[in-house]
C-alpha cells in the first residue's frame, strides 16, 4: 500500500532546493524554512502522522539527522515512544549496524541494540526518500531489532530517483509532498 497526500501550496513553497549540494549535480531538498514555520510543521507532522493513527504503533524509529525531527515529532503526535537511528560512534553501548549506499556516496547508521523489545510495533521515518538507501539499510536495522514494522513515512518523495522500488511491496510507504 502506498500513499502519497496532496501537499498545500505553502508547503510545497516552503521546501526549498540548493543546488550542488552536498557534492555538485546534487539538487538538495531543504526543509528548513518548513521547520521554521511553525503552522507548517504542525500541519507537517499532522499530515505526515495521519495514514498511522489507527496503525497501532508502539515507536518512531528516526533516521539521522532531520529525520530525529520529524520522528521525535510524529512520535509525540502519535503518542508513542522515539528511537534514533544514528551516524557511526554516536549511540553509548551495544549497538547494530547497517551499511548502504546513498546516490552520492556510501555511509552507516546504527541502533542501540536493544532500544525497543522484540515484536514491537514501528514505523521508519526520515525526511527525504530518494534512491531510498537510508530508509531500506533502516529497514534493515529494524529487523536486527525484531521489530514489526508497520511501514515507513517520509516527508519529502523525489520521484524518479528508484527510492519507492527499493521499498518492499505491499509494506506501507506514505510521502506527504511528492517532487
Amino acid at each position: 500500500m502506498t500513499t502519497m497526500t496532496t501537499a498545500h501550496p505553502e508547503w510545497t513553497r516552503a521546501i526549498r532546493d540548493v543546488s550542488d549540494f552536498p557534492k555538485p549535480g546534487i539538487l538538495f531538498k531543504d526543509i528548513t524554512p518548513l521547520l521554521a514555520d511553525a503552522d507548517g510543521f504542525r500541519a507537517a507532522i499532522a499530515a505526515m502522522a495521519a495514514p498511522w493513527r489507527d496503525a497501532g504503533v508502539e515507536a518512531v524509529l528516526g533516521v539521522e539527522a532531520r529525520g530525529f525531527i520529524l520522528g521525535a515529532a510524529l512520535a509525540l503526535e502519535l503518542g508513542v515512544g522515539f528511537v534514533p537511528v544514528r551516524k557511526p560512534g554516536k549511540l553509548p553501548g551495544a549497538t547494530l549496524k547497517q551499511e548502504y549506499a546513498l546516490e552520492y556516496g556510501s555511509d552507516r547508521i546504527e541502533v542501540c541494540a536493544g532500544a525497543i523489545a522484540p515484536g514491537t510495533r514501528v514505523i521508519l521515518v526520515d525526511d527525504v526518500l530518494a534512491t531510498g538507501g537510508t530508509l531500506a539499510a533502516a529497514l534493515l536495522l529494524a529487523g536486527q531489532l525484531q521489530a514489526e514494522v508497520l511501514g515507513g513515512a517520509v516527508l519529502v518523495e523525489l520521484d524518479g530517483l528508484g527510492g519507492r522500488p527499493r521499498w518492499p511491496q505491499g509494506l506501507p510507504l506514505h510521502a506527504t509532498l511528492v517532487y
